[in-house]
């Protein structure tokens, strides 16, 4: 999907509330105002495409903690890559994108669980809650025109594999076609992977993602 990457970061600051993507020759950069997530830089090349060089170049420019790195190419790869006081997530994360359309099954919760939406600023929320009122799942989708960044997606453990992952993505996809949407967009780790690919979604390439933590950190 040409583009992917932009969509990603569009829909991604919405969805967080970061600032408006600044434009890179390489990719882009997000402030996203947080102490140990001050900003970030995405480089917007995929897989064999990523430049070993430009990554070296930018990441030897970082001198304040907090910075991380977004690349699409292999942990095992980029890790070679950077320099001391970098920590590098050893599990990859996948982009991931999908043709939408209006899901014909059933997005209702199971019985005993509440299923709520709402929206606000943009974006709109799903919200699972188990029977005695916890937190069971949840997720939440940033429709920037014609694609859509789906985003926090998460089961809690005691209440996985009961369909709710399935329930909250079907829920969350019915409104960004609502919505004009043409095509999901999200960041997916190893554990979702499963998830989003029986629900149709297709693996663009790998992420790796980096935070500088300092010369002398650990």
């Amino acid at each position: 999907m040409d583009g992917v990457v932009q969509a990603w970061v569009t829909g991604w600051v919405v969805s967080r509330g970061a600032a408006a993507p600044e434009r890179e020759p390489w990719g882009f950069t997000v402030d996203v105002g947080q102490v140990a997530h001050v900003s970030r830089h995405v480089f917007d090349a995929l897989g064999d495409d990523v430049d070993e060089g430009v990554v070296r170049k930018v990441a030897g420019g970082v001198t304040g903690a907090g910075v991380w790195l977004k690349v699409f190419h292999d942990p095992e790869v980029v890790g070679g890559w950077l320099g001391e006081g970098w920590w590098v997530d050893p599990e990859p994360g996948f982009l991931m994108t999908v043709p939408l359309t209006a899901s014909a099954q059933r997005t209702g919760a199971p019985p005993g669980y509440r299923l709520r939406t709402w929206s606000v600023g943009g974006v709109t929320r799903v919200l699972v809650a188990a029977p005695d009122g916890s937190l069971a799942a949840r997720g939440q989708v940033a429709p920037t025109g014609r694609t859509a960044v789906f985003d926090q997606i998460a089961t809690v453990p005691a209440h996985q594999r009961r369909g709710l992952g399935s329930v909250v993505m079907r829920t969350l996809q019915n409104v960004a076609v609502g919505m004009g949407a043409e095509t999901g967009v999200l960041a997916g780790t190893p554990a979702g992977r499963g998830l989003y690919e029986a629900l149709g979604w297709h693996v663009e390439a790998p992420l790796t993602s980096a935070k500088f933590e300092g010369p002398n950190a650990g």
